[in-house]
Protein backbone atom coordinates (compact mmCIF):
# COMPACT_ATOMS: atom_id res chain seq x y z
CA UNK A 1 0.00 0.00 0.00
CA UNK A 2 2.60 2.50 -1.22
CA UNK A 3 1.60 5.99 -2.34
CA UNK A 4 2.14 6.05 -6.10
CA UNK A 5 2.65 9.82 -6.13
CA UNK A 6 5.52 9.45 -3.65
CA UNK A 7 7.03 6.64 -5.73
CA UNK A 8 6.89 8.89 -8.78
CA UNK A 9 8.43 11.84 -6.92
CA UNK A 10 11.25 9.67 -5.58
CA UNK A 11 11.94 8.12 -8.97
CA UNK A 12 12.10 11.59 -10.53
CA UNK A 13 14.45 12.96 -7.88
CA UNK A 14 16.78 9.98 -8.35
CA UNK A 15 17.09 10.99 -12.00
CA UNK A 16 18.59 14.39 -11.20
CA UNK A 17 19.74 14.49 -7.54
CA UNK A 18 23.08 12.86 -6.69
CA UNK A 19 21.55 11.64 -3.40
CA UNK A 20 17.94 11.12 -2.35
CA UNK A 21 16.95 10.98 1.32
CA UNK A 22 13.80 9.27 2.62
CA UNK A 23 12.94 10.42 6.13
CA UNK A 24 10.41 8.75 8.38
CA UNK A 25 10.01 7.23 11.82
CA UNK A 26 11.01 3.63 12.38
CA UNK A 27 8.71 0.86 11.12
CA UNK A 28 6.93 3.25 8.76
CA UNK A 29 8.00 1.36 5.64
CA UNK A 30 11.12 3.15 4.37
CA UNK A 31 12.99 -0.08 3.64
CA UNK A 32 10.04 -1.58 1.76
CA UNK A 33 9.74 1.62 -0.28
CA UNK A 34 13.46 1.65 -1.06
CA UNK A 35 13.41 -1.94 -2.31
CA UNK A 36 10.35 -1.15 -4.40
CA UNK A 37 12.22 1.74 -6.01
CA UNK A 38 15.24 -0.47 -6.66
CA UNK A 39 13.30 -3.37 -8.21
CA UNK A 40 14.52 -2.63 -11.74
CA UNK A 41 17.93 -1.29 -10.77
CA UNK A 42 21.29 -2.83 -10.06
CA UNK A 43 21.53 -2.01 -6.37
CA UNK A 44 23.14 -2.92 -3.08
CA UNK A 45 21.47 -2.52 0.32
CA UNK A 46 23.32 -1.71 3.55
CA UNK A 47 21.64 -1.62 6.96
CA UNK A 48 23.85 0.22 9.44
CA UNK A 49 22.20 -1.65 12.31
CA UNK A 50 23.62 -4.88 10.83
CA UNK A 51 27.24 -5.51 11.96
CA UNK A 52 28.15 -7.30 8.73
CA UNK A 53 26.90 -4.41 6.61
CA UNK A 54 28.63 -1.93 8.89
CA UNK A 55 31.90 -3.84 8.44
CA UNK A 56 31.66 -3.36 4.66
CA UNK A 57 31.98 0.37 5.27
CA UNK A 58 35.17 0.14 7.30
CA UNK A 59 36.74 1.86 4.28
CA UNK A 60 33.74 3.63 2.74
CA UNK A 61 35.68 5.40 -0.02
CA UNK A 62 36.97 2.06 -1.30
CA UNK A 63 33.52 0.45 -1.03
CA UNK A 64 31.76 3.26 -2.88
CA UNK A 65 34.42 3.25 -5.59
CA UNK A 66 33.78 -0.45 -6.19
CA UNK A 67 30.08 0.18 -6.81
CA UNK A 68 30.04 3.34 -8.92
CA UNK A 69 27.57 1.83 -11.41
CA UNK A 70 25.12 0.60 -8.76
CA UNK A 71 22.49 2.28 -6.62
CA UNK A 72 23.71 2.16 -3.01
CA UNK A 73 20.90 2.12 -0.42
CA UNK A 74 22.03 2.99 3.10
CA UNK A 75 19.49 2.42 5.88
CA UNK A 76 19.64 4.18 9.29
CA UNK A 77 22.33 6.46 7.89
CA UNK A 78 22.13 8.85 10.86
CA UNK A 79 23.97 6.20 12.92
CA UNK A 80 27.19 6.97 11.03
CA UNK A 81 27.28 10.78 10.58
CA UNK A 82 30.92 10.63 9.50
CA UNK A 83 29.73 9.00 6.26
CA UNK A 84 28.35 12.27 4.96
CA UNK A 85 31.77 13.76 4.22
CA UNK A 86 32.74 10.60 2.33
CA UNK A 87 29.45 10.70 0.40
CA UNK A 88 30.16 14.26 -0.61
CA UNK A 89 33.55 13.31 -2.01
CA UNK A 90 32.14 10.36 -3.96
CA UNK A 91 29.32 12.46 -5.38
CA UNK A 92 31.76 15.12 -6.54
CA UNK A 93 33.97 12.49 -8.18
CA UNK A 94 30.93 11.10 -9.97
CA UNK A 95 30.08 14.60 -11.20
CA UNK A 96 33.57 15.16 -12.57
CA UNK A 97 33.25 11.84 -14.39
CA UNK A 98 30.03 13.10 -16.00
CA UNK A 99 27.66 11.01 -13.89
CA UNK A 100 25.04 13.41 -12.53
CA UNK A 101 22.37 10.84 -11.64
CA UNK A 102 22.00 9.66 -8.09
CA UNK A 103 24.10 6.79 -6.81
CA UNK A 104 22.82 7.01 -3.23
CA UNK A 105 19.44 6.42 -1.62
CA UNK A 106 19.67 7.26 2.10
CA UNK A 107 17.10 6.25 4.71
CA UNK A 108 16.90 7.88 8.13
CA UNK A 109 14.62 8.03 11.13
CA UNK A 110 16.10 10.93 13.07
CA UNK A 111 15.29 14.05 11.13
CA UNK A 112 17.31 16.71 12.94
CA UNK A 113 20.61 14.82 13.03
CA UNK A 114 20.21 13.61 9.47
CA UNK A 115 19.22 16.98 8.07
CA UNK A 116 21.97 18.76 9.99
CA UNK A 117 24.67 16.46 8.69
CA UNK A 118 23.41 16.29 5.13
CA UNK A 119 22.72 20.01 4.86
CA UNK A 120 26.30 20.76 5.90
CA UNK A 121 27.98 18.09 3.79
CA UNK A 122 25.58 17.54 0.89
CA UNK A 123 24.29 21.04 0.20
CA UNK A 124 23.05 21.21 -3.39
CA UNK A 125 23.49 17.48 -3.81
CA UNK A 126 20.46 15.99 -2.08
CA UNK A 127 16.66 15.76 -2.44
CA UNK A 128 14.51 15.14 0.68
CA UNK A 129 11.24 13.23 0.96
CA UNK A 130 9.26 12.25 4.05
CA UNK A 131 7.44 8.94 4.26
CA UNK A 132 4.49 9.28 6.62
CA UNK A 133 2.36 6.46 8.06
CA UNK A 134 -0.73 5.40 6.10
CA UNK A 135 -3.32 8.11 5.56
CA UNK A 136 -7.04 8.02 4.79
CA UNK A 137 -6.59 8.29 1.03
CA UNK A 138 -4.33 5.23 1.06
CA UNK A 139 -6.54 2.97 3.18
CA UNK A 140 -9.94 4.25 1.99
CA UNK A 141 -12.59 6.18 3.89
CA UNK A 142 -14.32 2.95 4.93
CA UNK A 143 -11.28 2.14 7.09
CA UNK A 144 -10.98 5.65 8.57
CA UNK A 145 -12.03 4.67 12.11
CA UNK A 146 -9.68 1.68 12.08
CA UNK A 147 -6.87 3.98 10.95
CA UNK A 148 -7.74 6.52 13.65
CA UNK A 149 -7.78 3.87 16.39
CA UNK A 150 -4.72 1.85 15.35
CA UNK A 151 -2.64 4.53 13.66
CA UNK A 152 -0.88 4.43 10.32
CA UNK A 153 2.16 2.24 10.93
CA UNK A 154 1.67 -0.64 8.47
CA UNK A 155 1.87 -3.49 10.99
CA UNK A 156 -0.26 -1.70 13.59
CA UNK A 157 -2.95 -0.93 11.01
CA UNK A 158 -3.05 -4.35 9.39
CA UNK A 159 -2.84 -6.54 12.50
CA UNK A 160 -6.15 -7.31 14.15
CA UNK A 161 -5.99 -8.69 17.68
CA UNK A 162 -2.27 -7.95 18.06
CA UNK A 163 -2.31 -4.29 16.98
CA UNK A 164 -2.24 -2.85 20.50
CA UNK A 165 0.52 -5.27 21.55
CA UNK A 166 2.58 -4.26 18.48
CA UNK A 167 2.22 -0.59 19.33
CA UNK A 168 3.23 -1.16 22.96
CA UNK A 169 6.29 -3.09 21.78
CA UNK A 170 7.09 -0.23 19.40
CA UNK A 171 7.04 2.22 22.32
CA UNK A 172 9.20 -0.06 24.47
CA UNK A 173 11.75 -0.58 21.68
CA UNK A 174 12.07 3.15 21.07
CA UNK A 175 12.58 3.85 24.77
CA UNK A 176 14.95 1.01 25.58
CA UNK A 177 16.96 0.64 22.37
CA UNK A 178 16.50 3.24 19.64
CA UNK A 179 16.73 6.42 21.69
CA UNK A 180 19.74 5.28 23.77
CA UNK A 181 21.46 4.22 20.52
CA UNK A 182 21.36 7.87 19.42
CA UNK A 183 23.39 8.86 22.48
CA UNK A 184 20.56 10.00 24.72
CA UNK A 185 21.21 9.64 28.45
CA UNK A 186 17.63 10.32 29.50
CA UNK A 187 16.33 7.37 31.55
CA UNK A 188 13.79 5.29 29.63
CA UNK A 189 11.22 5.54 32.42
CA UNK A 190 11.49 9.34 32.48
CA UNK A 191 10.92 9.49 28.72
CA UNK A 192 7.97 7.12 29.01
CA UNK A 193 6.37 9.36 31.62
CA UNK A 194 7.08 12.42 29.44
CA UNK A 195 5.59 10.72 26.36
CA UNK A 196 2.50 9.70 28.36
CA UNK A 197 2.08 13.20 29.78
CA UNK A 198 2.13 14.59 26.24
CA UNK A 199 -0.50 12.02 25.29
CA UNK A 200 -2.79 13.34 28.01
CA UNK A 201 -2.11 16.88 26.73
CA UNK A 202 -2.75 16.06 23.05
CA UNK A 203 -3.42 19.24 21.10
CA UNK A 204 -2.73 21.58 24.01
CA UNK A 205 -0.18 24.36 24.41
CA UNK A 206 3.19 23.08 25.58
CA UNK A 207 3.95 24.31 29.10
CA UNK A 208 7.53 23.28 29.81
CA UNK A 209 7.47 24.38 33.44
CA UNK A 210 4.32 22.42 34.26
CA UNK A 211 5.50 19.30 32.42
CA UNK A 212 8.92 19.56 34.03
CA UNK A 213 7.41 19.90 37.49
CA UNK A 214 5.40 16.74 36.90
CA UNK A 215 8.58 14.89 35.98
CA UNK A 216 10.72 16.41 38.72
CA UNK A 217 13.02 18.15 36.23
CA UNK A 218 13.48 21.72 35.04
CA UNK A 219 11.44 23.34 32.31
CA UNK A 220 14.61 23.50 30.21
CA UNK A 221 15.01 19.73 30.53
CA UNK A 222 11.38 19.19 29.49
CA UNK A 223 12.00 21.34 26.42
CA UNK A 224 15.04 19.22 25.54
CA UNK A 225 12.93 16.08 25.84
CA UNK A 226 10.42 17.63 23.45
CA UNK A 227 13.20 18.49 21.00
CA UNK A 228 14.29 14.86 21.02
CA UNK A 229 10.80 13.51 20.36
CA UNK A 230 10.26 16.03 17.56
CA UNK A 231 13.62 15.07 16.02
CA UNK A 232 12.55 11.42 16.06
CA UNK A 233 9.37 12.38 14.17
CA UNK A 234 7.17 11.10 17.00
CA UNK A 235 5.79 14.48 18.11
CA UNK A 236 4.57 17.40 16.03
CA UNK A 237 5.30 20.84 17.45
CA UNK A 238 2.75 23.07 15.71
CA UNK A 239 3.96 26.64 15.84
CA UNK A 240 1.65 29.63 16.35
CA UNK A 241 1.14 32.13 13.55
CA UNK A 242 3.41 35.01 14.44
CA UNK A 243 2.84 37.84 11.94
CA UNK A 244 2.28 41.32 13.29
CA UNK A 245 -1.46 41.98 12.99
CA UNK A 246 -1.79 44.31 15.96
CA UNK A 247 -3.16 41.61 18.28
CA UNK A 248 -1.72 39.79 21.27
CA UNK A 249 -0.94 36.34 19.93
CA UNK A 250 -0.29 33.11 21.80
CA UNK A 251 3.42 32.31 21.47
CA UNK A 252 3.64 28.75 22.85
CA UNK A 253 3.47 25.85 20.39
CA UNK A 254 0.82 23.14 20.47
CA UNK A 255 2.01 19.54 20.67
CA UNK A 256 0.55 16.40 19.12
CA UNK A 257 1.63 12.79 19.08
CA UNK A 258 1.92 12.34 15.34
CA UNK A 259 0.48 8.83 15.20
CA UNK A 260 -2.95 8.34 16.75
CA UNK A 261 -2.32 4.64 17.34
CA UNK A 262 0.74 5.36 19.49
CA UNK A 263 -1.29 7.98 21.37
CA UNK A 264 -4.00 5.42 22.13
CA UNK A 265 -1.46 2.76 23.14
CA UNK A 266 0.16 5.10 25.66
CA UNK A 267 -3.30 5.73 27.14
CA UNK A 268 -4.18 2.00 26.96
CA UNK A 269 -7.23 2.57 24.75
CA UNK A 270 -7.85 -0.84 23.22
CA UNK A 271 -10.95 -0.28 21.08
CA UNK A 272 -13.17 2.43 19.65
CA UNK A 273 -15.48 2.35 22.68
CA UNK A 274 -12.52 3.08 24.97
CA UNK A 275 -11.58 6.01 22.74
CA UNK A 276 -15.08 7.46 22.46
CA UNK A 277 -15.39 7.49 26.24
CA UNK A 278 -12.01 9.09 26.96
CA UNK A 279 -11.38 12.83 27.46
CA UNK A 280 -8.61 12.73 24.83
CA UNK A 281 -11.10 12.07 22.00
CA UNK A 282 -11.21 15.69 20.81
CA UNK A 283 -7.44 16.11 20.81
CA UNK A 284 -6.99 12.70 19.24
CA UNK A 285 -9.33 13.50 16.36
CA UNK A 286 -7.72 16.92 15.87
CA UNK A 287 -4.23 15.44 15.71
CA UNK A 288 -5.40 12.67 13.38
CA UNK A 289 -6.93 15.18 10.97
CA UNK A 290 -3.87 17.44 11.05
CA UNK A 291 -1.44 14.60 10.31
CA UNK A 292 -3.59 13.32 7.44
CA UNK A 293 -3.84 16.77 5.89
CA UNK A 294 -0.13 17.46 6.24
CA UNK A 295 0.74 14.07 4.74
CA UNK A 296 -0.62 15.33 1.39
CA UNK A 297 0.41 18.99 1.73
CA UNK A 298 4.12 18.20 1.79
CA UNK A 299 6.22 21.29 1.16
CA UNK A 300 3.42 23.20 -0.59
CA UNK A 301 2.38 24.98 2.61
CA UNK A 302 3.66 25.72 6.12
CA UNK A 303 1.30 24.71 8.95
CA UNK A 304 0.45 26.92 11.94
CA UNK A 305 -2.33 27.44 14.40
CA UNK A 306 -3.71 30.86 15.25
CA UNK A 307 -4.85 32.09 18.64
CA UNK A 308 -5.13 35.51 20.25
CA UNK A 309 -5.49 36.38 23.91
CA UNK A 310 -8.99 37.66 23.07
CA UNK A 311 -10.15 34.19 21.98
CA UNK A 312 -9.85 34.29 18.20
CA UNK A 313 -8.64 30.86 17.09
CA UNK A 314 -8.01 28.65 14.04
CA UNK A 315 -7.04 25.01 14.59
CA UNK A 316 -4.89 24.74 11.46
CA UNK A 317 -3.69 27.54 9.22
CA UNK A 318 -2.00 26.49 5.98
CA UNK A 319 0.25 29.23 4.65
CA UNK A 320 0.95 28.80 0.93
CA UNK A 321 2.96 32.00 0.75
CA UNK A 322 0.57 33.99 -1.40
CA UNK A 323 -2.58 32.67 0.26
CA UNK A 324 -3.86 30.99 3.41
CA UNK A 325 -6.44 28.33 4.16
CA UNK A 326 -8.15 28.29 7.57
CA UNK A 327 -9.27 24.89 8.88
CA UNK A 328 -11.42 24.17 11.93
CA UNK A 329 -11.65 20.59 13.18
CA UNK A 330 -14.78 19.19 14.84
CA UNK A 331 -15.59 15.67 16.02
CA UNK A 332 -19.31 16.10 15.44
CA UNK A 333 -21.98 15.19 12.90
CA UNK A 334 -23.43 18.71 13.17
CA UNK A 335 -20.47 21.06 13.73
CA UNK A 336 -21.04 24.56 15.07
CA UNK A 337 -18.42 27.25 14.67
CA UNK A 338 -17.47 29.49 17.55
CA UNK A 339 -17.29 33.24 17.38
CA UNK A 340 -13.52 32.89 17.79
CA UNK A 341 -13.13 31.25 14.38
CA UNK A 342 -14.95 34.08 12.61
CA UNK A 343 -12.93 36.68 14.55
CA UNK A 344 -9.71 34.96 13.49
CA UNK A 345 -10.84 34.91 9.87
CA UNK A 346 -11.57 38.64 10.07
CA UNK A 347 -8.01 39.18 11.31
CA UNK A 348 -6.28 37.01 8.71
CA UNK A 349 -8.71 37.06 5.77
CA UNK A 350 -7.79 33.57 4.51
CA UNK A 351 -8.59 32.75 0.90
CA UNK A 352 -10.57 29.63 1.87
CA UNK A 353 -12.22 28.39 5.08
CA UNK A 354 -13.08 24.81 5.96
CA UNK A 355 -14.57 22.74 8.74
CA UNK A 356 -13.48 19.10 8.84
CA UNK A 357 -16.07 16.95 10.60
CA UNK A 358 -16.94 13.28 11.08
CA UNK A 359 -19.89 13.30 8.67
CA UNK A 360 -20.03 12.52 4.96
CA UNK A 361 -21.83 15.45 3.30
CA UNK A 362 -20.32 18.63 1.86
CA UNK A 363 -22.18 21.89 2.44
CA UNK A 364 -21.72 25.61 3.07
CA UNK A 365 -22.06 27.70 6.24
CA UNK A 366 -22.30 31.46 6.51
CA UNK A 367 -19.11 33.35 5.89
CA UNK A 368 -18.21 31.18 2.87
CA UNK A 369 -17.16 28.25 5.07
CA UNK A 370 -17.11 24.77 3.51
CA UNK A 371 -18.00 21.84 5.77
CA UNK A 372 -16.56 18.59 4.44
CA UNK A 373 -15.19 15.17 5.44
CA UNK A 374 -11.47 14.67 5.83
CA UNK A 375 -10.87 12.76 2.62
CA UNK A 376 -12.49 15.53 0.54
CA UNK A 377 -10.06 18.22 1.70
CA UNK A 378 -7.13 15.78 1.46
CA UNK A 379 -7.97 15.15 -2.18
CA UNK A 380 -8.26 18.87 -2.87
CA UNK A 381 -4.90 19.54 -1.21
CA UNK A 382 -3.22 16.64 -3.03
CA UNK A 383 -4.43 18.02 -6.36
CA UNK A 384 -3.64 21.68 -5.64
CA UNK A 385 -0.70 23.35 -7.32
Amino acid sequence: MIDRSLLKALAESMQYAPATVILGSRQVGKTTLAHRLAEDMDSVYLDLENPSDLAKLADPEFYFAQHTQRLIIIDEVQRQPELFQVLRGQIDRNRRAGNQAGQFLLLGSASHDLLKQSSESLAGRVSYHELTPFNVLEVGKEAQNQLWLRGGFPDAFQFDQSSLAWRKDFIKTYLERDIPALGSRIPAETLRRFWTMLAHCQGQLFNASRIGAGLGVSGQAASRYLDLMVDLMLIRRLQPWGANIGKRLVKSPKVYLRDSGILHALLNLADIDDLLGHPVIGGSWEGFVIENLLSVVGSKATPYFFRTSAGAEIDLLLDFGSKQWAIEIKRSQAPKLSKGFFLACEDLKPERKFVIYSGHDIYQLRGDVTVCPLEHLMTELANSA
